[in-house]
This record gives structure tokens, sequence and C-alpha cells, in this order.
């Protein structure tokens, strides 16, 4: 009993050090304060801010526009992927999953570094096309998506992609109808991560974004750079409104796939 209460303390103390800042800042969010630390009355002026300036509007329509195109083709590219490693030969798979994980151990300013001297340098891509940004943060984000679907392919009963063939199913519907269905969970899942680390990314963007173009990250380092007050604390309401947005998924994400397990899986 007693090591019980001593974990659970400690479970709390990691929880108080992951969330306290965030919790903090969005407490900020909703007063007048220049600053944390300035005590001073309610206000939702920094929300008004937000919703109100069109170059901040321009900036998050962008982000998540660009989160949501290299999300997709990302979890396309990594489903692929891991499909094809999982169903290849064993000598194959080893190797694809090496290199899979050279990306996600490596650092993001190298990725970023490199795959601008790549496109930009040696193949002469302009910036200006939007082609380095997509194609650097697919360089971090597939890896990841990779290593979502790759344990639910080791989980997945491998008869019932023989049992769709011996009922008539091609290869390929067999494929869409019975693997692909059953790893859903695993592809929505590779996708948020997909959306989550693209928006998240700071290096890779910083090295292939077109010189007009600015993402969440990108635009925070050069605000908190500048002398805008209204604007660095209009960040902070953006930041809660973000830790809300995604939070709310989580939660929905978790209670559907529990509903989905209590339901079972049929054809």
């Amino acid at each position: 009993m007693r090591h019980k209460k001593r974990y659970t303390a400690w479970l709390l103390l990691i929880f108080a050090f992951l969330y306290t800042p965030i919790l903090l800042l969005a407490f900020y969010s909703f007063t007048d304060a220049a600053m944390i630390g300035q005590m001073k009355g309610f206000s939702l002026h920094n929300y008004k801010t937000l919703f109100t300036t069109p170059e901040l509007l321009e900036m998050i329509k962008g982000t998540i526009l660009l989160a949501l195109v290299v999300g997709a083709l990302s979890t396309v590219l990594g489903t692929v992927g891991a499909i094809g490693a999982f169903y290849g030969k064993r000598k194959s798979r080893h190797a694809i999953e090496l290199m899979n994980q050279i990306p996600v151990v490596n650092a993001d300013v190298v990725t970023g570094f490199s795959v601008c001297i790549l496109l930009v340098v040696v193949l002469g891509v302009d910036k200006d096309t939007y082609i380095p940004l997509i194609a650097g943060q697919m360089a971090l984000c597939t890896p990841f998506v990779y290593l979502q679907i790759m344990p639910r392919l080791t989980q997945m009963d491998p008869h019932l992609y023989e049992a769709a063939l011996d009922l008539g199913c091609s290869p390929f519907q067999a494929l869409l109808k019975v693997v692909v269905r059953d790893l859903m969970p695993a592809i929505g899942s590779g996708m948020f991560t997909a959306v989550t680390l693209s928006m998240d990314d700071y290096f890779i963007t910083t090295y292939t974004k077109p010189a007009v173009f600015n993402t969440i990250s990108t635009y925070t380092v050069n605000a908190t750079r500048g002398s805008q007050t209204t604007i660095k604390t209009a960040l902070w309401a953006l930041s809660t409104v973000i830790f809300v947005v995604v939070a709310l998924s989580v939660l929905i994400a978790n209670y559907r796939g529990s509903r989905e397990e209590e339901g079972g899986w049929s054809l």
C-alpha cells in the first residue's frame, strides 16, 4: 500500500511537471498581462487579437493546410511502406526498418539542411514551389507513420487476408477490405502524429520554406524576438487553443477506439 502511494505521488509529480507550464500559459492568456508574472484583470483581448489579426489568421491557415497535406502524403507513404515491408522478404524488411529508424533518431536540423541541399542546391528546385518544404516535412513524418502501422500489422490475424482471397476477393480488394480496414486505427493515429509533427517542426521548415511563408513554429520564434507585445500575448491564446484542440482530439480518438474494440470486428 505504501509503495502504491509512492508511485501515485511520483505520477502526480510528473503530470504536474508536464502540464503546469501549459496551464500557467493558458491562465495568463485570459488576462491583460504583458508578460508572465504580472497579475492583471480578466480579459479576452488576446483571443480577440488572435482571431481578428489578418497576419495571424493567414499564418494559422497556412500551417493547417500544410500539416494536412504533409499528413495525408506521409500517411499514404508510411502505410504502403509498412505493408510492403511486412509482406516482403525478411532481409528486405530488416533493411527497411533500419533505414526508417535513422530519420527518427537523426536531428531535425540535419534532415532540413540535407533536403535543402539536395532539392534546392543540387536539383535546383525553387523554394517558392513549396516542394522542398513538403518533401522535408514528409522525410520527418513518414517514419513515425511507419512506426504506428507496423505494430498493428504484426498483431493482425494473417489468415484474414487469405480467407478474403478464398472468398473471391482479388489481391487488391483483399488488401483494401481486410488489411487496410484492420489498420484504420493505426492509420488514423499515424495521420494525427504526422499532422502534429508538421505543425510543430521548426528546423526543417526554416531551411526549406519560401521566404514569405511562415508556420506557427517559425512565426512564434520570430515574434518572440520582436517588440510587438500584443502579438506575443496573442500567441499565448494560440497555444491554449492548440492544447485544447489536441486534448479533445486525443480524448475523442481514445473513446472511439474503446467503443470499436468493445463492438468487435466484422466484415
